[in-house]
Parts: C-alpha cells; structure tokens; sequence
C-alpha cells in the first residue's frame, strides 16, 4: 500500500502509515518521509516493530546517526541505540523519569542534534504522553521589543544548569570525554532547512546569557518559556505500541509527562540523528 500522511494538528506534527520501516525503502518513500518531517517537526510513523539493528538502519533514511552523552543508557547489543526507561533510579533511590520537563535534546553539544527518534515498546495502561512545542510560531507571536532584545544575543549551555529543576543522571567517564563543559548557542537559530526562525531554549541546559546579570537571564528564560509553552504552541502525543515519533530539536521544545501507574514499566528505544551548529 501506498504511504499516507497524515495531519495530526494545526501546523505541528503529522502521521505516516502504510509503511514498513524493517523492509527496503524506495527513492519515492524516503523523500516523502523527509519532507512531512520538514514540514510538520513531528513525525509519528505507527506500527512499526523493529529491533535496535533494524531501527538503526530506518533512521539512517533520515540523517547521519548522532552519539549520545550518556552511555549508561546504551544498549549493549546496538550501543548507538539507547532506552529510556521509568525503571531507572537516582543514586538516592529515587525513581528517574527521563524527559520530564520542557527542554530540547543535547543542547550543550557543539553541534546538538538535529532529531530525536523513540520507538515504545513497552507502555502504560494511560498517561505518559509526550507534549510538543512549536518554537517558530512561539518566536513569530514574541512581541517586537522581545524580538529586539534576544536577536543576535547567546545563551551558555552546559549538561545541567544549576537552576535546572529537573536533575540529571551523571555522565560516566567514558561519555565526559565527548562532551564539552559548555558551549555558546543563540537564543534565536535560524533552521537550516527551512530558513524560520525559532526561539532556542532549554531551561535544563542554559545557564547564563551573555551581557545579563544572573537574575536578569532567569527572568527572561522564565519569560520565553512561559510564552512558548502556551497550548495554542502545542502537539501532545498519545502512544501506541510500536509507535515511532521523530522530532526536530532545531524548532521545538518536548516533555515526558509522568502522570501514569509506575508499577507499570515505560520502556522505549531512543536513537539521535546528526546536525549543525545553531546560528
């Protein structure tokens, strides 16, 4: 059957269907893939059963796989394949659950990834939706002396802020090798495909902005991020098993919501594709 796409709200995220990602692709396919993930910034590819090795190679029609910080997280049979899992806990015992609160994936990377792909295998009975944020129209909507303030202007992003409220899991020495202590990003990028600009933020990772006073950074943060975080900016996305979501870190912020039984396991595949340097 031929592949349909589909939208699955006003401007932010479509689904694709009558296609099988664990048997070849063709020309046709792949570009069509490519340009509803351009278009709608999140592509939701439903019944899709595949393995870590088989999921590595579907990704592949979509970009250069990109190395994860965390490889505690790594499977070891596909190492560039990692999971997310609400079974993990802190060293303190409490449990972690990984995507909690707004951000956007890897941001203290020289050169953050441009998507992020999970796959669910495992689910539970309800909650745990993903919610979505369209940082374009959110930077579109901003009003001009904000526009004004922020362009041209950098953020310091590091692997967890010290004003982050959400904490992370520590890196292991093998994963500090590769990752900077922090790097400088505009607050406003420009995507490279596209050409829209889009609000780049993440309260996880930004730990100052260059020519502010430390409460003056975490008042206009508290600011963008309570403006693009508006409902009319978002996509919330309900999983089916064998649910494959693809997103684009150049124009969205995304969050796991806890709100589910965790005596019932949430277990997906994680895998991020290669981008560039935001500017």
């Amino acid at each position: 059957m031929d592949l349909k796409i589909t939208p699955l709200s006003d401007g932010l995220g479509a689904e694709a269907t009558r296609v099988d990602l664990s048997k070849p692709v063709d020309g046709e396919t792949k570009a069509r893939l490519n340009a509803a993930f351009s278009e709608n910034a999140v592509l939701v590819i439903r019944e899709q059963d595949l393995s870590a090795p088989q999921l590595l190679e579907a990704v592949q029609l979509f970009g250069e796989v990109f190395r994860q910080h965390n490889t505690r997280f790594s499977l070891p049979e596909c190492p560039l394949i990692h999971y997310l899992s609400n079974q993990d806990h802190y060293e303190n015992g409490k449990r972690y659950i990984p995507g909690a609160g707004y951000h956007t994936d890897h941001s203290n990377d020289r050169t953050p990834p441009k998507a992020t792909v999970l796959l669910a295998k495992q689910l539970p009975e309800t909650g745990g939706d993903t919610q979505f944020v369209n940082m374009t129209r959110a930077y579109e909507d901003l009003p001009p002396e904000i526009k004004k303030r922020i362009e041209g202007r950098k953020a310091k992003h590091v692997y967890q802020s010290k004003f982050s409220a959400r904490k992370l899991t520590g890196l292991t020495p093998e994963a500090k090798k590769h990752v900077p202590d922090f790097v400088m990003h505009p607050l406003v990028r420009t995507h490279p495909e596209t050409g829209r600009k889009s609000l780049y933020v993440n309260p996880i990772r930004i730990e100052a902005i260059e020519g502010l006073e430390e409460a003056e950074t975490l008042e206009l943060l508290d600011a963008l991020i309570d403006h693009a975080t508006q409902t009319k900016y978002q996509y919330r996305h309900q999983w089916r098993l064998n649910d494959l979501v693809m997103w684009d870190n150049r124009c969205l912020l995304h969050k796991a919501n806890g709100d589910y039984d965790h005596s019932q396991t949430r277990y997906l595949y994680r895998v991020m594709l290669q981008g560039d340097a935001p500017f």
